[in-house]
């Protein structure tokens, strides 16, 4: 199976004989009916099973509100009639911005996102849907940003994300300092409407890089409860102070080396032990909705994003299906152990047309109460529709996994899918190109 590194199937019979072949882990279900179940969260209802990831634009206006495209983007979200939408990852402050075209919630730009929310609540009612459940991601990009933030060195990190030597590691009072940055942006976050905010702490942005800081030397650094203190805090401040309800998209492991990496021990294996005990304590302390990934685009990108990709630029070290289904056993192993949290389960896009009898049946055995859907929504905004009510995907639509969005994202050029949508998205791709050529 690990030659044949691209997606081969014509049938769903044939995908059930590979996993049947190989003994994977992977649930499926040729009903959908689970996918339409309603669920209630935090005294709110959710209309159906069908999520939408949080997958930046990069299509913010200057100065961080949401721009044409990107309420372009949210709109067609809504008429799609997915469940639960994520907005993507939103700055908490102007040093945490990933680029000056990510989104960036403030007293200047509240105005924007409120509007932006209403008139996707207005959509919904009249297409006569339950509207959507809104969750802002608030994240600090680190050292993934212009300011190259960081929470620790590490000689390999430190040459990907171009950190000099020199630089600075992110001192206790900085730190301390985001708090009341997060505090503000839930407040702004409530004001605009949402339904709950996403205190960011994956794919090794910054609280994710703190995860793995066992070799800092200071209160957010070291022994476990250092290293988890800040989201900890940070989830406190808003449930008590702000009054909005708090999800975390969470890696469950970075699947890097030890000492740095979360999720992993001293032999270099995968051990939950630690992020298993985070998600106790979080779910003690309010948090009922939990977004489940691992690694990172700019790390390991086909851990978080089973893909294709393309010969002449990435090839991935294995067969993606083995990379879905791990993403599958993470999200079982949180929500069997925590079963009154709703885990959101990711990694699906890759299967194309199938995807929807694999999350069904990851619902039906309680694998995760909801299933959802990144690079998917880009190629094919409306596929809950189509899964709800014309009982499956169409395969002319489906994302193919080719990894060409990630390379728009990663150019920070306007992001969405170049092969579904190439009206907006294929001239800043053949940029690219055209200067990669050069």
């Amino acid at each position: 199976m690990d030659d044949n590194k691209r997606f081969r199937y014509s049938t769903m019979d044939e995908l059930i004989a590979d996993i049947e072949k190989f003994n994977l882990d992977i649930p499926f279900s040729h009903d959908l009916a689970p996918l339409r179940e309603k669920i209630e969260l935090n005294g709110k209802t959710i209309g159906n099973r069908l999520a939408i990831h949080p997958m930046e634009g990069c299509d913010s206006t200057p100065d961080g509100a949401p721009g044409e495209l990107t309420t372009r983007r949210y709109m067609r979200y809504t008429k799609g009639k997915a469940g639960l939408i994520w907005f993507e990852a939103t700055a908490i402050n102007e040093k945490g911005r990933a680029n000056d075209q990510q989104l960036f919630l403030n007293e200047r730009t509240v105005g924007d996102f409120s509007l932006l929310i209403n008139r996707m609540r207005e959509e919904a009612d009249e297409g006569g849907t339950p509207s959507p459940y809104q969750v802002l991601q608030l994240s600090h990009a680190g050292r993934f940003g212009d300011h190259k933030i960081i929470a620790i060195h590490d000689e390999k990190l430190d040459k990907l994300a171009k950190v000099e030597p020199s630089c600075p590691v992110i001192s206790d009072r900085e730190l301390e300092e985001l708090e009341s940055a997060y505090m503000n942006v839930a407040r702004l976050a409530k004001q605009a409407g949402f339904d709950a905010v996403d205190v960011k702490s994956c794919h090794r942005y910054l609280l994710s890089e703190l995860l793995g800081a066992r070799e800092r030397e200071d209160k957010f650094g070291g022994s476990y409860e250092n290293r988890t203190r800040l989201i900890k805090e940070v989830v406190t401040k808003i449930k008590r102070e702000v009054g909005i309800e708090v999800a975390i998209r969470l890696n469950i492991s970075d699947f890097l080396e030890y000492p740095i990496g979360w999720g992993v021990n001293e032999k270099g294996e995968v051990d939950l032990s630690e992020p298993l005990k985070l998600v106790g304590e979080l779910r003690d302390m309010g948090v009922r909705l939990i977004n489940v990934t691992a690694g990172s685009p700019y790390i390991n990108a086909y851990i978080s994003r089973p893909a294709d990709g393309e010969a002449r630029k990435y090839t991935p070290p294995e067969y993606p299906l083995l990379g879905v289904e791990r993403l599958i056993k993470l999200s079982r192993e949180v929500q069997e152990n925590f079963k009154d949290i709703t885990v959101v389960a990711t990694g699906l896009s890759w299967l194309r047309e199938f995807a929807p009898y694999v999350a069904s049946g990851m619902v039906e055995k309680g694998y995760a109460k909801i299933a959802g859907f990144g690079r998917m929504a880009f190629a094919y905004p409306d596929f809950a529709k189509d899964i709800l009510h014309n009982k499956g995907m169409d395969k002319r639509k489906v994302c193919i996994t080719c990894i060409r969005c990630a390379e728009l994202k990663a150019h920070r050029k306007i992001t969405g899918c170049v092969i579904r949508d190439s009206e907006i998205y294929l001239k800043p791709y053949r940029d690219i190109e055209k200067r990669e050529g050069e």
